[in-house]
């Protein structure tokens, strides 16, 4: 028998070495005319065969490992480009490097497109993922007449926003603390500001962003619920360009340009851009929106007290061959005080630097980064008892591509090690306190392969190694697709996920803008029953199917049926009364439902339709509950439409059910009895206590909707600087939306009002 097998897979190999001997490797990147910045997602075919070809990644590259011998012609296209046809002679066993150049167009491509999406479609499995690039944020109606990453990601499906002031998003039943967000490979502890309307990340320096609801394979690590992986584009290689705007909310500079050319002799070239904005919305909402004072229930103090400012710069070097450095930096600040409830503060900074080599004589991809960020915070509130957190610390990584034909190889290693300092009081007064090292060691195998643009394969293996915990997390993650036609497809994903870091949010804040950051206790852990917890891991199990259907060229219809089980959960034990009450507590759970889009683009229509359907549940050993987020029905419209090459107007409508909150029973004088029985109940003057209803979250707020418009006109001038004009109006029709209750003053506080707004932002 195993002669019979060494026959066989020496039969393969020699048939396979004979295959490859018959065929050449044609690789390279693809780059923009005007400002040579690389362009993903063009679609690469050798004409003239069975689809022979691939789609350009994030940095432009792309690899197509089996082209036939002889004279071949290329032929590149993606929407927004002009067509590029690409003659080459192929030479069995050769790997051919090409630098490839593509002009942008305003006319629309013939019959002969092929859109580089039905690439990716039919040879990857793309299951709960969702790529964003800047033009699609612009397509938005933005909030002050700014686009940002953050209202974009609103209108993604299973995703639940909870608020316009100190909103959070939810990925599909996960919180905040199990989404890990990444810039660059650095990763980012907080990417939105406490006015949830802004994240972090300016939109004209992002190249694309890949949002991962559920099911992602081997590379991520150390989430249990989702990612997002935002990658910024390079400075302009060509010329010193630039941006400015303002708008009622904030003022935004982006400047831009080469440090050393690229000549035609020589293609090298070093880079910058550096993006910096300020919101003054403190300031400027008192003279644009002083009815918000008036309006009842809008606000507790004068103005809407946000602001925040953001700093980013990034350099990069490029060689001829395509290799490529990046150093890169940030710093971000964000600021509220609601006069007599709260004060918060907030700042982050970081900096790191990143990689793409590739090799001469190898059909691999090598890419890297080492960085490092922090996040520090603290928030005093009216009891005088400050919240402080702070956590900060180095990731970096190194990752291969072996290109094969019909599939890929990828492999790659993590080193992760942050500190977290911690100090926190609960209701009663008592303290919580934690500073912890902790070092990460994660490793990855990922294999993808196509048989027939059938049948789509995508097994991974990760294994994550905590240190401080001195535990070994196997987890093994798989994807599958199969292509019942080329516009019907089916898809499969799951895997099994763990992380060690945990969040000190509370339910029962009244304003909840802090975050606290924690690791794994590496002290002894129990369950609501007593018994030892052996591991000290978060942990969940995905398992994700879905539908895609293009009906026509224009129109793409996907849906996806999920369920996420939280195995082990690890929460700050909000019921601890003495000091000597274990500091955590275990929980469970599991969110299930079912997401649905449909997108249709054609010529001067988009329409975007997403609508989920939720359920969220934990269990605390005692009761089973729905956490705060729970949002049951979550539905948003987007329409934009194009008039000419000067206009353009588009709208947003959100629909959501009501979250669940803790109904009150009634109100009593609490004291503390601090001093034990030495404290004179009858002459101490207690704080207002609250009684809760047995059921936890056995409420539901109102509906939540909001609409709104947008209107742009672009001005071209003869040296193509341009000025966009930017109307807006924010809930429109002005719905009274609830923020939060105030149980104590028993006065309802509502979401921002109606709020136009007219921008304007000069380019050159």
């Amino acid at each position: 028998m195993n002669k019979r097998i060494f026959l066989l897979l020496t039969a393969v190999l020699m048939a396979t070495s004979q295959l490859m001997a018959q065929s050449g490797t044609v690789r390279g990147f693809i780059y923009d005319a005007e400002n040579g910045e690389p362009v993903p997602f063009v679609n690469v075919i050798v004409m003239n065969t069975d689809n022979v070809g691939a789609a350009s990644d994030e940095n432009g590259f792309f690899s197509i490992p089996e082209v036939p011998v002889g004279d071949q012609r290329f032929i590149l296209t993606f929407i927004g480009y002009d067509t590029l046809y690409h003659p080459i002679t192929v030479v069995a066993g050769q790997i051919y490097n090409l630098k490839l150049i593509m002009r942008q167009s305003g006319v629309a491509l013939g019959p002969v497109t092929i859109s580089s999406k039905t690439t990716q479609k039919l040879e990857e499995v793309q299951i709960s993922t969702t790529t964003i690039t800047p033009m699609q944020i612009k397509r938005l109606p933005s909030v002050g007449g700014e686009p940002d990453l953050a209202q974009y990601l609103q209108v993604l499906p299973g995703v639940i926003f909870t608020g316009d002031q100190g909103g959070q998003l939810y990925i599909r039943g996960g919180s905040p603390i199990q989404n890990k967000v990444l810039l660059d490979g650095m990763v980012i502890y907080n990417p939105f500001h406490s006015i949830g309307l802004f994240s972090v990340f300016e939109t004209d320096i992002i190249r694309n962003v890949d949002v991962y609801t559920g099911g992602f394979s081997g590379e991520y690590g150390d989430r249990i619920s989702a990612v997002v992986d935002i990658t910024t584009r390079d400075g302009n290689k060509n010329k010193t360009s630039g941006e400015v705007s303002a708008s009622p909310f904030l003022a935004r500079v982006l400047l831009e340009g080469p440090l050393t050319k690229p000549k035609e002799n020589k293609a090298s070239s070093i880079t910058y851009i550096v993006t910096a904005k300020h919101s003054y919305l403190n300031k400027s909402s008192e003279i644009f929106y002083p009815y918000v004072n008036s309006q009842e229930g809008y606000s507790l103090t004068q103005g809407i007290p946000y602001t925040f400012t953001d700093v980013y710069g990034k350099i990069s070097v490029n060689s001829e061959s395509g290799n490529k450095l990046n150093f890169f930096g940030f710093n971000y600040r964000d600021s509220v005080n609601y006069s007599s409830i709260t004060n918060y503060k907030w700042n982050s900074i970081g900096g790191g630097m990143n990689f793409v080599i590739v090799p001469a004589a190898s059909n691999m991809l090598i890419e890297g980064v080492f960085a490092y960020s922090n996040y520090n915070m603290v928030q005093n509130e009216a009891d005088e008892k400050p919240r402080t957190s702070y956590v900060g610390g180095f990731n970096g990584g190194v990752d291969f591509t072996y290109y094969r034909p019909k599939g890929d190889l990828q492999y790659g290693v993590e080193v992760i090690g942050f500190e977290t300092n911690y100090e926190f009081f609960n209701r009663l007064g008592i303290v919580t306190g934690q500073q912890q090292f902790t070092t990460e060691l994660g490793s990855y195998i990922k294999f993808r392969r196509s048989f027939n643009k059938k049948f789509v394969i995508e097994p991974s293996m990760r294994v994550q190694f905590y240190a401080s915990l001195s535990e070994v997390s196997p987890e093994p993650r798989i994807g599958m697709k199969y292509n019942i036609t080329n516009r019907l497809r089916i898809k499969f994903a799951g895997g099994l996920y763990s992380q060690n870091l945990i969040s000190s949010k509370s339910d029962r804040d009244v304003v909840n803008l802090f975050t606290g950051f924690l690791s794994g206790p590496d002290d002894d852990l129990y369950n609501a029953t007593g018994e030892d917890v052996k591991s000290h891991l978060q942990k969940s199990t995905h398992a994700v199917a879905g539908i895609e259907f293009d009906p026509t060229d224009y129109i793409e219809l996907n849906v996806e049926p999920y369920i996420k089980y939280f195995n082990q959960l690890i929460e700050i034990n909000r019921f601890k009364t003495t000091p000597r009450d274990p500091d955590f507590a275990i929980e469970s759970g599991q969110a299930y439902g079912i997401d649905f889009s449909m997108k249709y683009d054609r010529n001067s229509l988009y329409i975007w339709l997403a609508y989920s359907l939720g359920f969220i549940e934990r269990n605390d050993g005692t009761q089973v509950y729905p956490p705060h987020y729970d949002r049951r029905h979550n539905m948003n419209l987007v329409a934009t439409y194009t008039l000419g090459k000067r206009w353009e107007f588009s709208a947003r409508w959100n629909l959501g059910s009501g979250f669940p909150f803790t109904q009150t029973a009634g109100f009593y004088e609490s004291i503390d009895f601090l001093n034990g029985i030495s404290t004179d109940y009858t002459s101490a003057n207690g704080d207002l206590g609250i009684i809760y209803a047995d059921e936890l979250n056995g409420g539901r707020l109102p509906y939540y909707h909001r609409l709104d418009l947008a209107a742009r006109r672009t001005i071209v001038f003869a040296n193509k600087d341009k000025i966009e004009i930017n109307i807006g109006v924010t809930n429109l029709y002005n719905r009274e939306n609830i923020f939060y209750f105030d149980r104590v003053r028993y006065e309802r506080v509502n979401q921002l009002p109606i709020l136009p707004s007219l921008s304007m932002s000069y380019s050159f």
